[in-house]
């Protein structure tokens, strides 16, 4: 009797496969002594289409609205059906004893596994692998450890949960729109309030009015100072002519220091990467979109197995990690290594380690693997780069500055000045080279109050107001993970603090989907709305479009993951799937009583997609 491993990919199986010695190649499986190792190709099995549970629904009919099956059942992909057939094969030989999930560990890759188990009818005892490493001595110290099934049933619960609720708010709100509209309108749970916060964003730009205003400045001979109202603390002087009297009154006068303060500050190194952390400093530095950094990241981990699970919401270690980090930074090659021995005798970096703030896996670091550099292509080097570099600075002193502030009355007007001074420059020596890091301050003398100064000159300068930017990756990234923290409901924000839009596997894939559907355009950097996308929000409902439904609803999740007795599961999944139909139940009526009126540009996709958008929203993890 053998073992049966199931992987999520044929490259992780492969890779298990050489640890465990099943070497023996059949189509689909490696073989050995003990163990059996097979793999999906992401998502063999889904939910099935609505024409397949009843054909009438085939055509889309407001009446049949909304649909709301008891259950959903299971079907094989089409484009997959060998593949599930080997897996179903193995699974129910009389070979096999007992199966390994070995799927990616997290919400998406334990759902992967646990409906093909389903549809293969099997009902055999299985445990899990659960590592954040595809090292072959992670992968060794994995299969030492395995977990039970059991561990895991939340998990699989909210997984279940959250592909029902996609697949009947989804295909119930799309077809309503659609057909109220004439036109394809693709609706979901996080796509929509994701595109919500674009074209208010985009909305605000449009509606904002430019406005001059001026500021005064003073030159006391190599620093300088801005006046300033010190009642208000602005500086901004909205009449031109108030500005040119300012500076001609103050202009070759005596001031007068009338406050000066000094004080040492510190600003520790940033935290360790998760997926989104990533992902934002990778668009701001380099300019890749989210989901670009997301494939360099799984090709770091997977194919060159140089950083752990990429996955990851945590930006902490476990203290367990504390040896393999000393152990991974000894090792680096150069220019990493000089960094690393500035910094001799290494220690551990405390601050990076909290066992309280990390669920199901670790922040990303570099692995034990010495790294070949030139195996890497430009992109990777890059993504590589960041991560080594964040764990280096950790190991840092805390960058220290002197942080000084003038104040000075001339003629009844103030001015302020403030200066900073770099005392140890601590981790900030690993990113020298970096223009984000690059000192841009002024400079100034030791003051005394009551010294005085000599203007030497005074300028008055132009400014404008400006508008709020337009969503970056990297903006809209950090605004879906904090949409929560928008709520002024405090009870609500404080339920929320831990939600977001999607979650760190699924956001780049909303932004790509929002992209496809046509909501949503690039402009260089910048995400902007389309007028289809700006419509659509237009005419669903505040429910739809807030963040705070979603948030919810991803909190409620989470929260079901973390369950591991029977019964409270059971309770917490009918308690959740009865409020998706109520909300599905509530957006049909609410398209067919209360919609408004709006028209649409033509949309020349609408037959040859209408199919495809019924099933999108179970498949895509959001």
């Amino acid at each position: 009797m053998k073992t049966l491993v199931v992987a999520e990919k044929p490259s992780v199986g492969r890779d298990i496969g050489r640890v465990l010695n099943a070497k023996t190649q059949g189509q689909g499986f490696l073989e050995g002594e003990n163990y059996v190792v097979t793999w999906a190709i992401g998502h063999l099995v889904s939910l099935k289409e609505p024409d397949e549970l009843d054909k009438r629904y085939s055509r889309w009919d407001m009446r049949d609205l909304p649909i709301l099956p008891d259950r959903i059942p299971l079907k094989v992909l089409p484009s997959t059906k060998g593949q599930f057939s080997v897996v179903s094969s193995w699974m129910n030989s009389d070979m096999i004893s007992d199966i390994i999930c070995a799927t990616d560990a997290g919400r998406e890759g334990e759902l992967i596994f646990r409906y093909i188990y389903t549809q293969a009818g099997c009902n055999k005892p299985f445990s899990r692998l659960w590592i954040s490493s595809m090292t072959d001595a992670a992968i060794k110290a994995g299969f030492d450890s395995l977990k039970p099934s059991s561990a895991y049933e939340g998990l699989y619960a909210s997984a279940r949960c959250r592909s029902q609720a996609d697949w009947l708010v989804g295909m119930n709100a799309t077809r309503a729109f659609t057909l109220r509209y004439n036109t394809l309108l693709s609706v979901g749970r996080v796509q929509t309030p994701t595109l919500a916060l674009i074209v208010k964003r985009d909305r605000e730009i449009a509606a904002f009015k430019v406005e001059p205003y001026w500021e005064v400045n003073v030159d006391y001979g190599g620093w300088k100072g801005t006046w300033f109202d010190p009642e208000t603390k602005q500086t901004r002087i909205d009449d031109k002519t108030k500005a040119n009297e300012i500076a001609n009154k103050v202009k070759n006068k005596i001031a007068v220091v009338t406050e000066y303060k000094s004080e040492k500050k510190r600003v520790p190194p940033e935290k360790l990467y998760d997926l989104t952390s990533l992902q934002r400093e990778a668009n701001r530095k380099f300019g890749f979109k989210a989901d670009v950094t997301l494939k360099i990241a799984q090709s770091l981990y997977e194919t060159h197995k140089l950083i752990t699970y990429p996955r990851t919401d945590s930006r902490y270690l476990p203290d367990d990690q504390k040896p393999k980090v000393i152990k991974t930074l000894q090792g680096l090659p150069e220019p990493y290594k000089a960094l690393v021995e500035a910094v001799s005798p290494l220690k551990t970096a405390q601050r990076i380690y909290d066992n309280s703030k990390i669920s199901d896996h670790h922040a990303i670091i570099p692995t034990e693997k010495r790294p070949d550099l030139s195996r890497l292509n430009e992109q990777e080097k890059k993504i590589y780069d960041l991560i080594l570099r964040r764990l280096i600075a950790n190991h840092y002193l805390d960058y220290e500055y002197l942080t000084c502030t003038a104040i000075t009355e001339c003629e009844g007007e103030h001015f302020k000045t403030n200066a900073e001074t770099p005392l140890i420059q601590g981790w900030r020596a690993v990113y020298k080279d970096d223009e984000k890091e690059k000192q841009k301050t002024e400079t100034m003398p030791v003051l005394t109050e009551g010294e005085q100064l000599n203007i030497k000159s005074a300028s008055v300068q132009q400014k404008k107001t400006t508008p709020p930017a337009h969503y970056t990756d990297d903006t809209l990234l950090k605004a879906m993970e904090n949409a929560g923290k928008t709520i002024e409901d405090e009870d609500l924000r404080e339920q929320m603090k831990d939600s977001g839009l999607g979650t760190p596997a699924t956001r780049a894939a909303i932004i790509e989907r929002i992209i496809t559907v046509g909501y949503v355009r690039r402009d260089k950097k910048n995400l902007l709305a389309t007028e289809k996308g700006d419509k659509l929000i237009q005419v669903v409902p505040e429910e739809m479009s807030s963040a705070v439904t979603t948030g919810k609803w991803e909190r409620a999740l989470y929260k079901m993951s973390q369950i591991n007795d029977a019964a409270t599961i059971e309770q917490k999944q009918s308690k959740f799937m009865n409020s998706i139909r109520n909300y599905s139940a509530f957006l049909t009526d609410y398209v067919g009583s209360k919609a408004p009126r709006v028209i649409f540009p033509p949309d020349e996709r609408r037959k040859s997609k209408r199919r495809k958008t019924d099933g999108q929203q179970n498949k895509s993890g959001d």
